[in-house]
């Protein structure tokens, strides 16, 4: 019989710490094929040849005094329909996701998400053969554990 599949609830804290981005709720949402972050001052740079982007991120639900300041290669630009149909050119950046003590490399776009009540969305793609989905539960994983996790603030 083969191991049981790691399970997460709804919402999980999850962690970005190439990024010193803080443990954050985010939503598990299996209808989205790409993890979401909010992001605000986005700004593109080159690195030598190598596109990158500077931007920054509100960790904490409903706040907006604690900012992170993140920069990081980008990886893609793609076209992006959010849950309501309209489409948005998004940077695609690639980096660690921590859930619970597991890391996960995973594609994460940037968009502005000060309106929805999550700052950031794990998709489908980060979980897919990974994890196993409790739509009745939350933070079954706890708080990120990953010895490169920032501290909570």
């Amino acid at each position: 019989m083969p191991p049981q599949k790691p399970l997460l609830g709804w919402r999980e804290w999850v962690a970005l710490p190439e990024w010193g981005v803080t443990p954050i709720k985010a939503k598990i949402d299996t209808g989205a094929r790409t993890s979401a972050l909010h992001a605000f001052m986005i700004d593109p740079y080159k690195k030598g040849k190598q596109a990158w982007v500077m931007f920054a991120v509100h960790p904490i639900q409903k706040q907006t005094d604690v900012v992170i300041e993140c920069h990081a290669a980008v990886k893609d630009r793609r076209l992006v329909s959010d849950s309501g149909g309209h489409k948005q050119r998004r940077y695609v950046l690639e980096t660690d996701l921590v859930i619970g003590g597991r890391a996960i490399k995973s594609e994460i776009t940037l968009t502005n998400r000060d309106t929805m009540v999550f700052r950031m969305l794990v998709g489908r793609t980060a979980l897919t053969d990974r994890y196993l989905i409790a739509a009745d539960a939350s933070y079954l994983q706890g708080y990120p554990t990953h010895p490169r996790t920032p501290a909570p603030p």
